[in-house]
């Protein structure tokens, strides 16, 4: 109990120090050692209230602060993390975002954490595969926020 009480509370003075995305573990094979139902975290990500407020005023004029994160701004969110995830991954191409949901408009200052599960994987010919993933973003509390379906080319 006192090692995940000192754990929350590193990953805590993270997230306030960093005020930007956390990563916290890349997606560690090529594709013949990806799992189909393997987790990996994509870092987080506060909804810093001025980036809301000049979001909202370049991107969606009308739409009140009080309404938390428009969707537009989650999605960007998402991929935000999604890029900074991947770029040490042996993903070559994003072949498609699917199956776009969002549930709820997260406020200024709640940090919204990224999760990647493996639903699929296809080989296609000697050096290459398809992973058909499904991404989440999730609110402090553990509430779903967003969610998509990927697909993408990983390398063998």
């Amino acid at each position: 109990m006192a090692q995940s009480l000192l754990d929350f509370t590193r990953r805590a003075a993270m997230i306030l120090e960093s005020r930007s995305i956390i990563r916290e573990r890349p997606l560690p094979a090529p594709f013949d050692d990806i799992q189909i139902g393997q987790v990996v975290h994509l870092g987080s990500a506060p909804v810093e209230p001025a980036a809301l407020a000049a979001f909202i005023e370049a991107f969606t004029p009308g739409w009140g602060v009080e309404h938390g994160a428009p969707d537009a701004m989650v999605y960007a969110i998402w991929s935000r993390l999604d890029a900074a995830a991947g770029a040490a991954w042996p993903q070559t191409k994003r072949l498609g975002v699917d199956a776009v949901r969002w549930m709820r408009n997260p406020p200024a200052g709640e940090t919204l954490r990224g999760r990647m599960t493996v639903m699929a994987k296809d080989p296609v010919g000697d050096g290459k595969g398809i992973v058909i993933a499904q991404h989440d973003l999730l609110d402090e509390a553990g509430r779903l926020v967003f969610s998509c379906l990927t697909r993408s080319v990983f390398s063998r």
